[in-house]
């Protein structure tokens, strides 16, 4: 019967993986790849063959885990399935937190409150089996399954070579995947592989309240994180028109961009959300009567199939267009003010910069040396900031100590950077997708419906790259942590050129304390198509009738 093949052993394994609390950043995290390997070792093909079974290292002492079961040794063709294994924080749980972690006790506990719930919430309860707890639907049941996959690759079940990826860090950085890409590249030669496609178990995301769709996905949404760092005059408080107080000016981008629909790309019908503000606040150190003269605004912006000049283009077009408004309005007010006091308004100039601009002046005119030394600066006292706060720190270094050309907006990148990726165009793909929809109808009476883009972002976004990596000088070159602590491994993406899919469980309310999974559809409906789906991935032809 195996270890992980009926309901019930699935359940036990993932309510296994989701007792270790793998927050991102965590201890927890760090060793969950130690339980993961000791599970798959317990395989009698991994005991034969122990050196298929890996922990690798990655950038700050965390792991990921690979596993290849090698149908044969003359057997190329390979499919990948990956899923991450790390979980964001539990303090949205309030009294629940104790047993977020906990999922037997969790939903016993929530199905005798169930009063105490969202409607929502009660609802599906009624009418479902649902296993509720943190990391159950994104992603350790992605996890579990793809652990039975590979306990029946072990027995002979498919016709190829199955490897496995689980990798931290998702929720974040991507830090996993990242280090990942290079080492399947070295699989791959190492054991003579083919990778035919890329396999993610993401759960489905719900398009809007009460969607009840089935969604496979061809593909994964693309994510940047523009932001601007405004620079005013200081002034005191009393003599405002003395200065700009750059509070204002990153308050009129936000409302230029915010929710702003020109950013939006709509491909095939499918829309990506309008940018949105992640970070607004000012510099200053503490609290004086001296104006807020430096801030910074950044903002989510999702991608599908925009080059990223054309992003550089439209971010420099809002801050022009807000620059003029801030001239324009300080002279109007200035103006009406110089009605009370004899008081001669002047003519503001805001500059707009890229940071690549930014780094070419500074060089320019203080040298390079001067440069290299407040870089290793701000990364030496790194003082527990993150990779978001370290990016503001060097941009508003460098504009202190270019501030005669204040006042100014300098746009800039900080990570992480997910390309977008698809497989909408490649016809492999698109006739299991077709087959998959057929086999999930005649057999289940489930309607999938084919998205071309997962819309909750993930690893996915690191295998290959739309367009060449020559194309992504606009984002490198002003992103400041670009090889500085941060990278995305390009050269490489473009050689592991690989197709993608995703297909996996019903889940709801990823990130909240009522995250939870539909676990008959998971460990029923989904543990039988999975295997389908695996045996059409292995023989990349085309078979649609």
């Amino acid at each position: 019967m195996g270890k992980w093949q009926t309901k019930e052993q699935l359940t036990k394994l993932l309510c296994d993986l989701v007792r270790i609390p793998s927050i991102t950043g965590s201890q927890a995290e760090k060793i969950f790849p130690d339980f993961v390997v000791q599970q798959l070792s317990e395989l009698s093909y991994f005991q034969q063959y122990p050196d298929h079974l890996q922990k690798n290292s990655t950038e700050g002492d965390r792991y990921f885990v690979t596993a290849l079961v090698k149908k044969a040794s003359d057997v190329k063709n390979t499919v990948i399935l990956v899923s991450h294994f790390d979980v964001v924080d539990i303090k949205d749980y309030g009294r629940w937190k104790e047993d977020a972690f906990n999922p037997e006790k969790l939903t016993s506990m929530f199905y005798s409150n169930i009063d105490d719930l969202p409607i929502p919430v009660r609802q599906d309860m009624e009418k479902g089996n649902w296993l509720f707890g943190r990391g159950t639907m994104d992603m350790k049941c992605g996890l579990a399954l793809h652990m039975s996959m590979i306990e029946q690759a072990c027995e002979g079940g498919f016709d190829g070579n199955i490897l496995l990826l689980t990798v931290p860090d998702e929720e974040v950085n991507s830090v996993g995947m990242r280090a990942a890409v290079p080492k399947l590249l070295d699989i791959a030669k190492q054991f003579d592989l083919e990778y035919t496609t890329v396999l993610n178990s993401e759960p489905m995301f719900t398009r809007y309240p009460g969607d009840e769709s089935k969604y496979i996905y061809t593909g994964s949404v693309g994510k940047v994180l523009p932001g601007f760092l405004c620079y005013g005059k200081e002034s005191h408080v009393g003599e405002p028109f003395a200065g700009l107080n750059a509070n204002y000016m990153a308050s009129l981008l936000t409302a230029e961009i915010e929710l702003n629909t020109e950013f939006c790309e709509v491909i095939e019908g499918e829309a990506t959300p309008p940018p949105t503000n992640l970070i607004q606040r000012d510099l200053k150190d503490e609290y004086s009567t001296q104006i807020p003269h430096r801030a910074v605004t950044l903002f989510n912006l999702f991608l599908l199939e925009k080059q990223m000049a054309d992003v550089v283009l439209l971010l420099r077009e809002k801050a022009i267009k807000v620059a003029a408004q801030i001239e324009d309005n300080y002279m109007k007010q200035a103006t009406h003010f110089s009605t009370y006091n004899s008081f001669i308004p002047r003519n503001l100039k805001v500059n707009i910069l890229t940071y690549e601009e930014l780094i070419e002046y500074c060089v320019q005119n203080y040298g390079q040396e001067q440069i290299s030394d407040l870089q290793t600066s701000v990364l030496k006292n790194r003082n527990g900031k993150d990779d978001r706060d370290l990016t503001i720190e060097f941009v508003d270094q460098l504009s202190i100590l270019c501030k005669e050309l204040a006042p100014m907006i300098v746009i800039f990148f900080a990570p992480p950077y997910y390309p977008a990726v698809s497989s909408r165009h490649n016809l492999f793909i698109q006739d299991v997708v077709y087959n998959m929809e057929k086999y999930a109808y005649d057999n289940h009476n489930v309607t999938f419906k084919k998205q071309n883009y997962f819309g909750g972002i993930s690893d996915l976004s690191y295998v290959g790259l739309q367009y060449p990596a020559e194309s992504m000088k606009p984002l490198t070159t002003n992103m400041p942590l670009w090889n500085n602590g941060y990278s995305v491994p390009l050269d490489e993406l473009e050689r592991f050129n690989v197709p993608v899919l995703n297909v996996g469980p019903v889940g709801r309310d990823a990130h909240q304390w009522t995250e939870r999974l539909d676990i008959d559809y998971a460990f029923g409906m989904l543990l039988d198509m999975l295997p389908v789906c695996i045996h059409k991935l292995l023989n990349p032809v085309l078979e649609r009738k």
